[in-house]
């Protein structure tokens, strides 16, 4: 079953809603199957592996093989800062972010339901994930995004699979608003994070992680937060492991966000139940450039009850990590990504984390999710003739 957040209204599973009828509040699916945690074993590494965790019907499930993301210990960068640092690479997912968990999910959901049509609003990765999903079940899908505000990467991905794509003068938010108007119409299922079933997908992301610890929770968990849907599905999943009797422990759930698009950090600072919207929200991470999260109550949740907390980072901040991440670590990230490493650098730097914690940091998006940025911040290759002599003096001066 389905339950909203704020008054506790039921909904049958089977129901296409998003909020709650009674309160407009969000809801949350209600998920505790009572397997043995020997279920798992011997199963292929994708996020199906939880399958008992996942409310669709199996018979219907559509993947590109999703999940099973590298689970990196980084000691270079965990060493520079004193803390022991693993990193959840999300970018190495069927269209290189996050989002293709929640969309296997609510793509098996859409057909459970029997609806031919599905769309969403979108900053990029969400509307890349959805046409390739979609585009693997036969279904038509519609995205809008905000106008000259998506990185080319994912704006390349959502045509190329096909997605009927809008550009809507506007932001994520405005667009957003549109496109849950079309669907409350019945025009379309409407697939961004408002959608429940979406964040049973993305819940995995926490189920991998104590799994690839050995059934143990981290101390920290740090993530870019711009829709706010990953942050509470993590925390989601872990609790609901938690509950299973798989782990005994919780981690701090720490989210990041960029200063010009904050309104869940100073929700936290101020210890509010809800934020006040970003009107104009403004950042390089183009993927989490939302001013009016969706999931805030969730996710503010998961902030409190996990002990957790949250920091913003300027744009420099963030591409500076982003640049660090790649060339310490060879992992290659879009700039909303190197958020949680940005994030993570500030609250060691000003005492906030101790050291010697154990961290995970989640990245969310490959590096070519926004190549014009990447190219940005690199110098012009050194011309010179093919001549051995030029090219040991070069060489030499480097």
């Amino acid at each position: 079953m389905m339950i909203c957040i704020s008054c506790g209204a039921e909904y049958d599973n089977q129901d296409i809603i998003y909020t709650c009828q009674k309160c407009g509040s969000i809801l949350e699916v209600i998920c505790q199957p009572r397997v043995s945690r020997d279920v798992f074993e011997c199963r292929r590494s994708t996020m199906w592996k939880y399958k008992e965790f996942m409310p669709v019907d199996h018979s219907l499930i559509v993947s590109l093989e999703e999940g099973g993301t590298p689970f990196c210990r980084c000691d270079k960068l965990g060493d520079d800062l004193g803390v022991e640092l693993y990193v959840k690479v999300e970018g190495s997912n069927p269209t290189g972010s996050f989002k293709d968990r929640g969309m296997s999910v609510g793509i098996t959901k859409a057909l459970e339901l029997g609806v031919d049509t599905v769309g969403c609003a979108s900053t990029g990765n969400t509307s890349a994930s959805l046409a390739a999903y979609a585009a693997r079940a036969g279904l038509r899908c519609v995205v809008l995004l905000p106008a000259g505000k998506v990185a080319l990467g994912k704006l390349a991905q959502a045509m190329f699979h096909g997605a009927e794509v809008i550009s809507v003068r506007g932001n994520f938010d405005e667009a957003l608003e549109a496109v849950t108007a079309l669907a409350l119409e019945g025009q379309l299922y409407l697939l961004n994070s408002v959608n429940p079933f979406r964040l049973e997908g993305q819940k995995s992301i926490g189920f991998e992680i104590v799994d690839d610890l050995g059934w143990k929770s981290p101390d920290r968990i740090i993530l870019p937060v711009g829709n706010a849907g990953n942050i509470s599905a993590i925390w989601k999943g872990i609790t609901e492991f938690h509950e299973a009797g798989f782990i005994k422990d919780l981690p701090r759930m720490t989210g990041i966000q960029a200063e010009g698009a904050a309104p869940i950090v100073q929700a936290v600072f101020q210890g509010a139940e809800d934020i006040v919207p970003v009107e104009d929200p403004e950042t390089v991470a183009t993927a989490i450039r939302i001013g009016a999260p969706v999931s805030a109550k969730k996710a503010l949740r998961a902030i409190y009850e996990s002990d957790g907390m949250a920091e913003t980072v300027t744009d420099a901040e963030i591409l500076d990590a982003q640049k660090l991440l790649a060339r310490r670590e060879g992992i290659g990230v879009e700039p909303a990504s190197a958020a949680s490493i940005a994030g993570l650098k500030k609250l060691v730097e000003s005492g906030q984390i101790n050291k010697g914690e154990q961290i995970v940091c989640i990245v969310t998006g490959h590096l070519l999710k926004d190549p014009n940025t990447a190219i940005d911040a690199c110098t012009e290759p050194v011309k010179v003739d093919a001549d051995i002599n030029a090219l040991s003096r070069i060489i030499s001066r480097v």
